[in-house]
């Protein structure tokens, strides 16, 4: 019978390569398998709803469409509005600069007091700014005063600039930033007014007097003369400059201390057998910081005042603040050193701060070497200043009103002297600053409307601040006992001492009685 032939199954045969590749992942997908097996029956479970997440998640992201990125308009306000931001901070930092600086000057009894002073004011300045000030200042009004925007409240749609703003503060429609940004920054700065009349006063006057001060000070004089140069009042309409607050600022918080230096009269010990006796600061080292940290806050002062991140004019401003500083300083220096006979350590720091001082009006509208010349003659101008604020019998500690008035008011009028114009920096046009100054080319006209700033702004913040001395000396009474200025304000005000327990020196080669107690017998 025939037999029918089996076929033989045909054998694949592998190459050696892809003999080995199988072999791999053969041996790769058993000890994957053998892994999950080893696994409890619970987490077996989850693997395929672990897969099915990760699926849905790969096909949201896929049909998702990406979201849209911040507009060009939208990142200017960001940046702006964190420069401003941090020149606000750098304005807030110059608090402690003032602690310190005034601290130092002042002696050792008085520092507890002096260090109060300088912080509760702030908290104050806040409190009465956000409730009335910033209206008065920048609230839709009239020529005189704001009449809108008590408490921040109103109608605001900041960031919008120009006609497209509507709101109760058209003043500030040129900032592109918000409004919280906005008071934020000028809120430092009224502080700052109020912290300059605290060294003017120290050692003598009554805390809670120095306190309601400063209330009415921030709450009333200082916002009703801003509100004519930087509300859109009647000075600004009339082509006065101040860029970063030499009048605005400094000026008021200087007329505001020579009234309060004038009405308190002299510390007990300043004058004897009609000759001027210096009382000099007990620690000159804290006072040296205090005149750094001002420094560092003058680059948010100052560049902070274009409020916008626009870096020309930030740099500019920086390079002729500095140099103003350091100028005044050198100047100041050798002033000193010719005319009181050494480097008077106290006149060095006085010098940096007057060039400071003498150049935040101007510092946006002038070159940088005119802003050489306009520190050197601040820094020699607080020289003399000083010197004749002690001769006709105003006592002045820190030097606050030689600094902050003297400074302020020949920073104002240089803004006649030696502005540019326009059409010179890409930030000054037509419009946006003051004209040509007198060595520009520009004549009189621009510091004739300084110099009527000046007197206007000088002539309100005196009689205000007269008001309130007299109704204050009048009703509570401005300065403290003589036996609380002898024994120090520390004590008679707040009952406790900056350097309880430390031994400390009355006189030349003597020390206090009752070392450990904190407790002197100041020598007069």
């Amino acid at each position: 019978m025939y037999k029918q032939k089996k076929s033989k199954p045909k054998i694949r045969r592998l190459s050696p390569s892809n003999y080995t590749k199988n072999t791999k992942f053969n041996s790769k997908f058993q000890i994957f398998a053998q892994g999950i097996k080893q696994l409890s029956w619970s987490w077996q479970a989850c693997l395929p709803l672990a897969c099915l997440i990760v699926l849905g998640w790969g096909y949201v992201a896929v049909a998702q469409t990406p979201a849209a990125g911040p507009t060009t308009a939208e990142l200017k306000v960001a940046l702006d509005t964190l420069w401003v931001a941090i020149a606000a901070f750098l304005v807030f930092f110059m608090n402690a600069g003032f602690c310190m600086l005034e601290t130092g000057f002042c002696r050792q009894k008085n520092a507890v007091n002096v260090l109060a002073k300088n912080l509760i004011v702030f908290a104050l300045a806040t409190v009465a700014f956000w409730a009335i000030g910033f209206a008065l200042m920048f609230g839709n009004g009239n020529d005189f005063i704001g009449l809108s925007g008590f408490f921040l409240s109103g109608a605001d749609n900041s960031p919008a600039t120009g006609d497209a703003y509507q709101g109760v503060f058209k003043a500030l429609n040129w900032a592109g930033v918000p409004l919280a940004a906005k008071f934020l920054f000028q809120l430092v700065f009224a502080g700052t007014a109020a912290t300059i009349v605290s060294g003017a006063v120290a050692e003598r006057i009554k805390f809670v007097d120095f306190l309601i001060f400063s209330l009415l000070l921030v709450g009333i004089a200082y916002p009703i003369t801003g509100h004519w140069i930087w509300g859109a009042g009647w000075l600004a309409k009339s082509g006065f400059w101040d860029f970063a607050g030499c009048t605005v600022v400094h000026s008021v918080g200087g007329w505001a201390a020579l009234m309060g230096a004038a009405f308190l009269g002299p510390r007990i010990g300043k004058y004897q057998d009609k000759q001027v006796v210096a009382l000099p600061g007990h620690n000159m080292s804290i006072a040296t910081l205090g005149c750094l940290i001002l420094w560092l806050g003058w680059f948010g002062f100052n560049p902070g005042s274009v409020m916008a991140a626009d870096p020309s004019a930030i740099t500019h401003i920086a390079l002729t603040t500095n140099m103003a500083g350091a100028v005044g300083g050198i100047a100041a220096t050798a002033t000193a050193w010719l005319y009181l006979g050494k480097p008077d350590l106290s006149m060095i720091i006085n010098g940096i701060l007057a060039g400071l001082v003498g150049i935040t009006a101007s510092c946006a509208y002038v070159t940088i070497s005119s802003s050489f010349v306009i520190g050197l003659i601040a820094g020699v101008l607080v020289v003399f200043a000083v010197t004749f604020f002690d001769k006709i019998g105003i006592d002045d500690p820190v030097g606050a009103t030689s600094v902050h008035l003297v400074c302020g008011i020949w920073g104002t009028l240089a803004v006649g002297l030696w502005s540019v114009g326009p059409g010179v920096y890409s930030w000054y046009g037509e419009g946006l600053g003051p004209a040509k100054g007198l060595f520009a080319g520009g004549g009189f006209g621009q510091l004739f409307t300084q110099l009527i700033g000046v007197v206007s702004v000088g002539g309100m913040t005196v009689l205000l601040s007269t008001i309130f001395w007299l109704v204050l000396k009048a009703t509570l009474g401005i300065r403290v006992s003589r036996e609380e200025e002898l024994e120090g304000l520390d004590i008679g005000e707040h009952g406790m001492e900056a350097y309880s327990g430390f031994v400390k020196e009355t006189g030349s080669g003597t020390f206090a009685e009752g070392y450990g107690t904190g407790i002197t017998k100041d020598k007069y």
